[in-house]
């Protein structure tokens, strides 16, 4: 056994010696009890940045530590690119061609000339394809791909189920996981929603808390139909029609159906649930690192995900029990814009939690970026291990040694600025400075050669080749219907949205209650006066009419209702389904009813 194949001991380089600008042989062990409380990496663009955060998801997945790693850029795929046999019939399908032909090598060659390059940096660090072979038995590798069918698809319908109750019962927590899903919510419809200021925003939240502090599970469709009836009679001491009213509601919901009804979003409603739990581990317990490439989405649809996954972490991490040791990981390559120093994302207050309270459950959140002037460093002074490599400008460097500062006074540690600055000054191409708070002093390092093969962002078709059989093994497909067979009409779905013209009524619900389908139809009342002065009649008859609904609602072909009018009910039962319309409703529906239920009377 190598040195470095220690259970606890992530093996990230070999020391680095800054005066004589060479490495040397002393590893560089880092122990997996210190991300607990969290990692930071730092660097710019060529620094080396990507393959030395790989490196330690690489090591944590030997150790059977599950992650989560969140990739807005595609470079993250490159760890499923392991191939222990090191040919380059393995590297050929990978290669990026323009490299090849820059270099003027044919495709073969250069995958040829790659294969040997892995081989041999393999080989000065000590290892080989059996430790490739290894990292590939010991986790499984999946790419997730929200809103595409390209990786393994996410049904993001579980993000508005209730949270569990360890985060219902934190007041504070349950604040915020309100005030983040609205606010992401808002943010997938182009919505500046200032939680304190805007209608929208209050409104959203105040559907979500009401239904979830009862226990109640939601979904788009659901949300959508209460934005239109909220079931509350007054938002603060305002009444709910002078706050917000119903035609303006009506518009919301209606932002929101649009939205759910493009054919784009119902990729967003297939794959696998967004349970962490499920996610972090198989079916039969292996440990997964599970990778989120976002880079196709649009940036209100990335800030709308990676706001539903925070929260979903957040909520599976309350109900762990407490550990000192790792129990997972949280990675985000690239965070500049979504924990600035000054505007409040909706990913930031999630994140900041997270950062907040995660070592007391074993998680540690590991955050990268190449912009250091775009971030938070009072919220990152949570982090207790910095990784820093090389700074494009001296305002990064100021700012990195800004947090830096901060984080040494958290942990009542002297700090020297000037070191600091001459270190920093001195790095080069995958040379880190590593300031771990658990250590007694800095230390700087070479990384490691990474065992994945790092070709840089995958393509949307090659993450849809790498995984074709995995996608397969993790779905199944939908159930065979017979030849000639429909969907039952009396099936039901959610609650349609109507126009505030159409006043709803519900006949009671009668027998065991469980199961219950409403099916439309229009209800007219009328009062008939009778008047005739030479004879003396003068006589009202109240007449009431039901008829199917249709485009045009047929009157003459209608029945007396077999309800009492004074039965009807404000809102439907809870949990009830809805029959399909089966018409097109507008808002002069109402009044084209009631004209014609005037002229047939």
């Amino acid at each position: 056994m190598q040195d470095f194949e220690k259970l606890g001991s992530f093996y990230l380089g070999r020391r680095y010696d800054l005066a004589g600008r060479k490495r040397t042989e002393d590893l560089l062990l880092y122990d997996s009890r210190d991300l607990v409380t969290h990692a930071v990496c730092v660097g710019m663009t060529g620094s080396g940045k990507t393959g030395l955060c790989l490196s330690l998801i690489e090591e944590a997945a030997i150790d059977g530590v599950p992650a989560i790693l969140i990739d807005p850029k595609g470079d993250l795929g490159n760890l499923l690119l392991t191939f222990p046999n090191l040919q380059p019939a393995d590297f050929r399908p990978w290669i990026n061609e323009e490299d090849a032909a820059r270099k003027g090598s044919s495709p073969d060659d250069f995958a040829a000339q790659q294969a040997e390059a892995w081989k041999k940096g393999l080989a000065e660090w000590g290892e080989d394809g059996a430790r490739i072979q290894r990292l590939r038995d010991a986790a499984e590798f999946l790419i997730y791909t929200p809103g595409s069918r390209a990786g393994r698809p996410v049904s993001i319908l579980r993000s508005f189920a209730a949270p569990p109750e360890p985060v219902r019962g934190d007041e504070e927590l349950f604040r915020e996981r309100v005030a983040s899903t609205a606010t992401g919510l808002l943010t997938l419809l182009e919505i500046d929603a200032d939680p304190l200021q805007s209608r929208e925003h209050i409104l959203v939240s105040t559907v979500l808390s009401g239904a979830w502090s009862r226990g109640e599970d939601l979904d788009l469709p659901s949300l959508i139909a209460r934005i239109q009836t909220p079931g509350v009679p007054r938002i603060g001491v305002v009444d709910l029609e002078s706050f917000f009213p119903a035609k303006e509601r009506f518009a919301l919901a209606m932002r929101l159906n649009n939205l759910l009804a493009a054919p784009g979003f119902a990729t967003w409603m297939e794959g696998e649930a967004l349970e962490i739990g499920s996610i972090l581990r198989s079916p039969q317990g292996k440990p997964r690192v599970a990778i989120f490439s976002i880079a196709h989405l649009s940036d209100a649809e990335r800030m709308f995900f990676v706001t539903l996954l925070l929260n979903q972490t957040l909520a599976w991490m309350r109900t762990q029990s407490g550990t000192t040791s790792l129990r997972a990981i949280l990675y985000m390559d690239e965070i500049a814009g979504y924990f600035p120093p000054v505007a409040t994302p909706p990913a930031k207050a999630p994140l900041l939690t997270l950062l907040k309270q995660g070592r007391a459950f074993g998680l540690g959140v590991v955050l990268a970026t190449q912009n250091p002037v775009d971030l938070d460093y009072k919220g990152l002074s949570n982090a207790g291990t910095w990784f820093l490599g090389r700074l494009q400008t001296e305002r990064d460097k100021a700012r990195v040694i800004e947090g830096l500062e901060g984080v040494a006074a958290g942990a009542a540690r002297k700090f020297d600025r000037a070191a600091m600055e001459q270190t920093l000054a001195g790095l080069r191409n995958r040379v880190f400075l590593m300031n771990d708070v658990h250590e007694d002093a800095p230390e700087v390092f070479e990384s490691r050669w990474a065992l994945s093969y790092l070709r840089g962002p995958l393509t949307r078709s090659q993450i849809q080749i790498l995984m074709a059989s995995r996608r397969a093994e993790g779905e199944s497909a939908p159930p065979a219907k017979a030849p000639g067979s429909a969907t039952p009409p009396t099936a039901g779905g959610p609650r349609p949205i109507l126009p505030p013209s159409v006043s709803q009524l519900f006949v009671p619900a009668r027998g065991p209650t469980g199961d219950r389908v409403y099916r439309p139809a229009v209800l007219g009342l009328a009062e008939v006066h009778f008047a005739d002065a030479k004879t003396g009649v003068s006589s009202t008859e109240k007449v009431a009419r039901v008829a199917d609904l249709a485009d045009a609602v047929d009157w003459s072909a209608g029945k007396d209702p077999e309800f009492s009018v004074e039965d009807l009910e404000p809102q439907p039962e809870s949990g009830a389904r809805f029959a399909d319309f089966g018409a097109s409703l507008g808002p002069q529906s109402a009044e084209a009813w009631a004209k014609d239920f005037a002229t047939w009377l």
